[in-house]
């Protein structure tokens, strides 16, 4: 056997064969059995790996080589399947000059005699010797990183915003030093005062920066703001045909053509930068805004294979901001549709305080059919509603406009609590409106201390006395069958209570949890406190922010309370006096059925 052949005989090989063919070669040969260990390596992988050949037979590549990851599954799915397979891979080895990262491109095949799976042979040669060479191979992995990252970490949310920033976070610091996305104004939202002739305005919805860069951002604008770019700056030139625009090097005539302000030129310079790439983001030929990548200092100018990777970042993520203006669209608009639908009371008479919210459930549907209402009567009364249209969506939206308006209509006509509900019945059973409903309706006297109350299959109003414990739920109201089932049978009950009580309206996505009583919910609102000088509007807030976590149905709640007017009326004839709602029952105050 000749001097340069080494040889580990475990299975049948012929080294004599192996070295005739591979000995000159300037390509590192080696020969594997089923257990990736060698039997055979020809003089040039025992140079590769700087291990003498006599150390590499009947060892495992993993046991010769411990610093170099050489794709050990990728040879063993090789000898499963026989698909011949490539492979690049980097590591350290003995031979490592200065003990840098080397790299090597290998190439594997299954060894087969007679249909007996022999082992494998690989043909190894070494790539991208040059310390250039290996920035480029590093950074070539840092871009497939970034690449396989993006499907995970950009568009986590249907917020454009935030979309934005999750794209600036991942290209810095891999792909810029400074990173922003800027984009057009909303379609539907408050108005943006409009730009001079020629000139565009963005709007800067993402910026971020590295460590040693962020204390200079300032000077490169802020998140929100709004910039203006004129004819000749790269970003109306990268909009206008589609295409990234490249400044690497740039001079200070080219920023103060591409800034949106003269004094921003100065600001560029401070924070060291020297080139920049402006990317379109747009899909389907319709632009979204810009990605602005910029790099300083002492970073390189972007070459070619950053503009690709910038585009393929900034072509994905214009399908998550695509899918997020088109959300944020429909959502103001279905929004604008609810206020519409359920505008905000306004006070029914100068004494009297009214606070009202609403909270869907799903996000995604905007609207619903829970509803509320305040409508001033004559003497210095006024009426209150609070109802709950059966189901979500637009449909039941259109059916609480429905019953809404027969209300107003009904109202005018003076009528006690129950005979307007009975009216309802009647003329939603009639018109065919297959959406039943619940509601309550009250009406409050001039002195803010009587009420009459009627229910068709709604919850009880609460009462709230400021400044003291002891929040009741009026659970004597009578209570009839829902609207538009035709069956009638309304009861109105008076109910009195002291200065200042607050009175609390609400629909039953507040207290309803599967699984529990609803007099146990109900039971809950108990605990509602509002100090002596509490807002209205911080009472709801505090509910909303207790009750609102976990409700599956919509939520609407009213609260009103009547400040005191001098020789307002205390008390009326037909109802409880005052020593009476102290003697009685706290779970039903000053309850009188006057019908």
């Amino acid at each position: 056997m000749s001097a340069d052949v080494y040889v580990h005989s475990v299975v049948p090989f012929d080294p004599e064969a192996a070295a005739a063919l591979v000995k000159g070669t300037v390509a590192g040969v080696g020969v594997l059995d089923t257990e990736l260990r060698y039997l055979y390596v020809n003089p040039a992988l025992e140079r590769i790996n700087g291990v003498p050949a006599a150390e590499h037979l009947g060892r495992t590549v993993a046991e010769v080589l411990p610093g170099v990851d050489a794709g050990e599954d990728m040879m063993r799915a090789v000898l499963a399947d026989g698909k011949p397979r490539e492979i690049t891979t980097s590591g350290y080895t003995a031979a490592s000059v200065g003990g840098g990262r080397r790299y090597w491109h290998a190439a594997y095949h299954r060894l087969e005699v007679d249909g007996q799976i022999m082992g494998l042979a690989g043909i190894v040669l070494e790539v991208m010797g040059s310390e250039q060479g290996r920035r480029e191979l590093e950074q070539a992995r840092r871009h497939m990183t970034m690449l396989d990252a993006a499907a995970t970490r950009i568009g986590t949310t249907l917020d454009m915003d935030t979309t934005c920033a999750e794209l600036v976070d991942l290209v810095v610091p891999g792909l810029a030093d400074l990173a922003t996305v800027e984009v057009f104004p909303p379609d539907v939202a408050a108005p943006v005062r409009p730009a001079p002739p020629g000139v565009l305005r963005l709007r800067r919805a993402a910026l971020t920066a590295v460590a040693g860069l962020r204390a200079g951002l300032p000077g490169f604008g802020l998140t929100g703001e709004y910039v203006d770019y004129q004819e000749a700056a790269a970003v109306q030139r990268c909009l206008a045909a589609n295409q990234p625009v490249v400044e690497n090097n740039t001079t200070d005539e080219q920023l103060r053509r591409s800034a949106p302000a003269p004094e921003r030129v100065a600001a560029y310079r401070a924070l060291g930068m020297h080139s920049a790439v402006i990317v379109p983001v747009g899909l389907r030929g319709r632009p979204l805004g810009v990605l602005a990548l910029i790099r300083a200092g002492d970073s390189p100018v972007f070459t070619d294979e950053d503009v690709v990777v910038a585009r393929e970042l900034a072509g994905r993520a214009a399908v998550d901001l695509d899918h997020a203006r088109r959300y944020g669209h429909e959502h103001t608009i279905a929004l604008e549709l609810q206020r519409s639908l359920l505008s905000e009371p306004r006070p029914p008479h100068p004494h009297i305080e009214i606070a009202t919210r609403y909270l869907p459930a799903d996000r995604s549907v905007m609207v619903g059919g829970d509803w509320f209402d305040v409508i001033p009567l004559r003497d210095g009364r006024h009426l209150e509603a609070m109802g709950d249209v059966m189901g979500h969506g637009v449909e039941a939206a259109v059916a609480m406009s429905h019953y809404r308006s027969l209300l107003r209509m009904f109202a005018d006509d003076e009528l006690p609590p129950h005979r307007i509900l009975e009216r309802l019945d009647r003329m939603v059973e009639r018109s065919g409106t297959d959406r039943a409903a619940t509601c309550l309706l009250v009406v409050v006297d001039q002195s803010g201390t009587v009420c009459e109350v009627a229910s068709a299959g709604h919850l009880p109003p609460v009462l709230i006395d400021p400044g003291r414990a002891g929040t009741r739920v009026c659970g004597g109201v009578p209570v009839g069958p829902p609207l538009g089932t035709g069956f009638g049978g309304y009861r109105t009950a008076s109910v009195e209570f002291g200065p200042g009580t607050v009175l609390f309206l609400y629909t039953d996505g507040l207290v309803e949890r599967r699984g529990e009583d609803i007099d146990v919910s109900v039971g809950r609102l108990r605990e509602l406190a509002l100090p002596a000088s509490g807002s209205l509007d911080a009472l709801l807030d505090g509910v909303l922010e207790r009750f609102g976590p976990g409700a599956e149905d919509d939520i609407a709640v009213l609260a009103s309370r009547t400040r005191p007017r001098t020789g307002a009326a205390t008390s009326r004839s037909g109802v409880g006096s005052s020593a009476q709602l102290q003697a009685g029952d706290a779970e039903q105050p000053g309850v009188v059925d006057v019908r």
